[in-house]
């Protein structure tokens, strides 16, 4: 999996993985498609429409197989920060914090290479998302049906 598909695939994982999509998230993955080139060569409505019916088929199953996906990538300390980064983002997009986002990404957390302190150095306020849990499931509660995207 190229860098730039997982970091659209951990946008959406964190998106979903609450059980619900929120519109404020929506518009941070079309703002960061517009403003950035992290999804660099993808057809982003596209590929999250297919997340979509990947989710919509195999629940939590999807969720635990991107937490894989992640372990098995071989990423660079920046690509890492930048995964860590799009996670944070994605889940804060909305305002609304949920223990299962915080939960979801200490699974992703758990996968990544990165220090804690070179995440701190970055992101200074987030100390809340590396704190340990007293117990952190082996898998993603969830069992939700999403509609399509459409950035119009």
């Amino acid at each position: 999996m190229k860098t730039s598909e997982l970091y659209l695939k951990t946008a959406f994982c964190c998106m979903a993985c609450d059980g619900e999509i929120a519109k404020e998230e929506i518009n941070l993955v079309k703002q960061i498609t517009e403003q950035m080139d992290l999804f660099a060569n993808l057809d982003v409505e596209t590929e999250l429409n297919a997340y979509i019916a990947q989710i919509n088929e195999l629940g939590k199953a999807f969720l635990s197989n991107y937490i894989n996906e992640v372990a098995e990538a071989t990423l660079s300390t920046h690509e890492e920060l930048q995964l860590v980064k799009i996670a944070i983002q994605t889940i804060e997009a909305d305002e609304n914090i949920e223990y299962s986002e915080v939960s979801f990404f200490k699974r992703i957390r758990a996968k990544l290479n990165i220090s804690d302190d070179e995440i701190l150095a970055e992101l200074p306020d987030k100390e809340d998302y590396l704190m340990p849990d007293i117990i952190v499931p082996d898998e993603v509660d969830f069992n939700m049906i999403f509609e399509n995207f459409s950035f119009n």
